[in-house]
């Protein structure tokens, strides 16, 4: 065999050898990987190696993955956050998403959340940071006052409804957005529109609150809210049962279950017992949705000043103008829950 035939042979030899380690690498980098479609969730501080850990169950080929990783430095370039992976991403897919591609958002929510402690356990549900540090972050003193609010008229900066957030957002940045909300709810209309009332936005949610409360009917809040802006503009109690229940509940509990106020309860000694002190009450009984809000902006015009639940329609009202018109509408509600045997 000649020299020539014998250089022959190597190349050849050697572009085998050479196309075998070029495909290896080939579907190293660009060969799918990824084996089902998932979300991963990354929390902040992560490192490389937790990554890898999140990651394993959801690819092929770990190794290939973190070869592919450290060429393109992601271990230095970890990011928290929720991201959505494909199947059949390829690992340089896959690595160039973490490293750079844009997290996902989440649609985070919250409705008749009517206590600190319950708003942050809802919100710990659905973002990174845990429910201390949630309750910590909005209860917090010195934010409350630089922003104009006390804890007992804090819950009125939080309107539910749908938001979108980063999974990872911290306790402050949620804060920090919540703020931001309110301010943009709380335009120029909406503020006039509560001055008419006689309100400010925070008195505003307190009367929204008991209107929330005491109807679940969206379709009678304007005629709710009438009633009581027209018990306000008298200088009448406002006499809403719903305010007790919620003294009751501060002074005993919030497990305490009540379905009928009964009149020595109309006596407790609370800065929210409607029947013995004038006006609204220091600050919302509760997370008043949208609707309930917008009713008292936009109450519905009448001369009603007595409600009360009725036996005919259940969840509906019957309304009063007189005290003796509300008797009879009362005894009737009376004669009903007492056939019913509900004591408290």
């Amino acid at each position: 065999m000649n020299l020539k035939k014998i250089l022959l042979i190597i190349i050849i030899i050697s572009l085998i050898v050479a196309g075998f380690f070029a495909f290896k690498y080939y579907k190293v980098i660009k060969g799918k990987s990824v084996s089902q479609d998932t979300y991963l969730y990354i929390p902040t501080n992560s490192n490389f190696d937790d990554i890898t850990k999140l990651i394993e169950p959801y690819i092929k080929d770990k190794e290939g993955f973190i070869w592919v990783a450290k060429k393109k430095n992601y271990p230095n370039k970890v990011r928290a956050g929720k991201y959505k992976i494909i199947e059949g991403m390829s690992n340089e897919e896959l690595v160039n998403h973490l490293r750079g591609g844009e997290p996902e958002t989440i649609d985070l929510s919250f409705n008749n959340q009517d206590t600190f402690e319950k708003l942050a356990g809802r919100i710990a549900e659905q973002i990174e940071a845990d429910s201390i540090s949630i309750l910590n972050s909005i209860t917090d003193k010195d934010f409350l006052l630089d922003n104009n609010f006390e804890k007992k008229t804090g819950l009125a900066m939080y309107i539910p409804n749908s938001y979108e957030f980063y999974w990872n957002t911290s306790a402050k940045e949620f804060r920090k957005k919540m703020l931001k909300e309110y301010k943009r709810y709380w335009n120029e209309d909406r503020i006039l529109k509560a001055k008419k009332q006689n309100l400010t936005p925070i008195q505003t949610t307190t009367l929204a609150s008991i209107v929330q409360k005491e109807t679940a009917t969206v379709s009678e809040r304007p005629i709710v809210a009438g009633l009581y802006l027209n018990r306000l503009k008298d200088f009448w109690f406002l006499q809403a049962d719903p305010t007790i229940i919620y003294a009751i509940k501060q002074k005993y509990g919030e497990n305490i279950d009540i379905k009928r106020v009964l009149t020595k309860d109309l006596t407790i000694d609370s800065p929210y017992n409607t029947y013995t002190n004038l006006g609204l009450p220091p600050g919302p009984i509760g997370m008043p949705d949208i609707s309930s809000i917008e009713a008292v902006l936009n109450p519905q015009d009448h001369k009603y000043y007595y409600m009360c639940a009725s036996v005919e329609d259940f969840g509906q009202h019957e309304f009063a103008k007189t005290l003796t018109q509300h008797n009879i509408n009362a005894r009737k509600y009376q004669n009903w829950i007492n056939k019913q045997g509900i004591n408290r």
